[in-house]
């Protein structure tokens, strides 16, 4: 999966980061670079240091929102979309 190391410094670091919730974090590897106030700083950021190495920018919260994409909602779409008849 991409981004493991990255991802798991962020939970590891998570609780340090209270104090900056809704800001958000630049990583890189294992390395927690810097804590940006907008998303556009922190990307524009990984690139001039990092140029095409992999890096996390993600947004601080306590509570993380889950997606849930299912296969279901795919497969009702391909069958509405086949041809009848």
């Amino acid at each position: 999966m991409a981004l493991e190391r990255e991802l798991e410094a962020y939970r590891k670091k998570l609780p340090e980061l209270a104090g900056s919730e809704g800001k958000f974090i630049l990583i890189h590897g294992d390395e927690l670079v810097d804590v940006f106030g907008t998303y556009e700083d922190a990307i524009k950021e990984g690139y001039a240091r990092f140029k095409l190495e992999p890096f996390l920018v993600k947004q601080i919260r306590a509570i993380q929102q889950v997606h849930l994409i299912t296969r279901l909602v795919a497969l009702a779409t391909v069958r509405c979309a086949l041809p009848t008849g």
